[in-house]
């Protein structure tokens, strides 16, 4: 594929879990070089799940794609020095290690940066690189219930509930992938790297710009509301004849439209339903009346009707129907290698001149290229 925008740029990788590998993923995909370090034994995201027939899981695949593997052990002297030289040849560093870990290792920001002035140093941290809470560590969940994300996600009278993608880890991982490829654009012009900082915390806190509007604008705290939006009506999920469907009718010409398609043009006379500043103060009033109207008709009817009338709706579908389904398919997003094509994957939502990022290779096993990337760079790769 010509589209390898990053294929000059090598990346040294030390990542667990989901964020930082999910970054350095990206800039694979994007055409760089990435080589992962691992500890002897290997990442611990390769026992994570059910495992495929290389021994490895799949949740690790999903992560660690158009990668090399190389095993250091960083508390052996000679293996430590291996890595010393080999971020020495790379244009970016990337880890996601403990707080206080890069430091003690040698491989703080400061020492790296001093010693490699063209290196682009790309941590991902869980609180963020300053503050009371910078030295904790932090997963998804925890995340998403210290930054509120919990707090309004879920039914209006049920329990707080996790989103079920892990978003923050995997927006973190973007965060950082995007800030390497401005870094690269400003040492480009420069010639000079820079630190890279991002968390799952700020990234927590930025999928709250909209929710977080009414408390910072007004000091009104958001409060779960189901499937609805705080600010807009009619907007969610509401019952058929035979099942449910997801309706958006997200201004006054949509609504109008809706209200075509049922017939109900009158309800436009009436001054709670005319704006939607209005409805949202008439939520129970307006989505009441829609309600009633959606359950004599099957979900299939009022999908056709909707769509017929551009009113934005959807079907619920379960993850393996909206993997087979015909506009999934026509996006080829589903990639899979020569070597493993019984094995598919998403790849990267983006297109270059209508080309996708393309799958070169699946996760290596631990310690595969080991011997191959330090003997091309002159290293011996034997154990002292």
């Amino acid at each position: 594929m010509e589209h390898q925008m990053l294929n000059q740029v090598r990346v040294i990788e030390i990542g667990q879990a989901f964020s930082a590998p999910f970054a350095a993923e990206i800039l694979g995909f994007l055409g760089a070089e990435v080589i992962k370090i691992e500890r002897p034994g290997g990442d611990d995201t390769r026992g994570w799940g059910e495992h495929y027939k290389d021994g490895s899981s799949i949740t690790f695949h999903m992560v660690n794609r158009n990668k090399k593997s190389v095993v250091l052990d960083l508390k052996d002297s000679q293996d430590k020095a291996r890595l010393d030289e080999l971020i020495g040849t790379a244009d970016v560093f990337v880890h996601n290690l403990r707080p206080g870990s890069a430091e003690n290792l040698g491989l703080g920001s400061e020492t790296l940066c001093k010693r490699f002035p063209r290196l682009i140093y790309a941590e991902l941290g869980a609180f963020g690189h300053v503050g009371p809470k910078r030295h904790e560590a932090g997963y998804e969940m925890l995340m998403q219930a210290f930054s509120g994300i919990m707090s309004i996600t879920g039914e209006t009278d049920g329990i707080p509930v996790r989103s079920g993608p892990s978003i923050c880890d995997f927006g973190s991982g973007m965060w950082l992938a995007l800030g390497v490829v401005a870094a690269l654009n400003q040492r480009f012009q420069t010639g000079k790297g820079c630190v890279v900082n991002t968390s799952i915390y700020e990234t927590a806190l930025n999928w709250l710009l909209v929710a977080s509007g009414d408390y910072l604008a007004y000091g009104r705290s958001p409060v779960r509301g189901g499937n609805g939006h705080p600010a807009i009506v009619p907007y969610g999920l509401f019952q058929t004849k035979d099942g449910a469907l997801i309706l958006g009718a997200g201004n006054d010409r949509l609504f109008a439209k809706l209200l075509k398609v049922f017939n109900r043009e009158d309800l436009l006379d009436n001054p709670r339903f005319q704006t939607n500043a209005v409805r949202v103060r008439n939520r129970k009033l307006v989505e009441g009346e829609i309600a009633a109207i959606f359950v004599n008709e099957t979900t299939q009817h009022w999908i056709s009707a909707l769509t017929e009338a551009d009113v934005p709706c959807s079907a619920l579908q379960t993850v393996p129907e909206a993997l087979e389904h015909p506009q999934t398919k026509a996006l080829k997003i589903l990639q899979a290698t020569h070597d493993h094509p019984e094995l598919r994957f998403i790849g990267m939502p983006l297109s270059f001149n209508g080309e996708r990022p393309e799958l070169r290779t699946t996760a290596p096993s631990a310690g595969e290229d080991t011997e191959e990337v330090l003997g091309l760079l002159g290293m011996n790769a034997s154990a002292s």
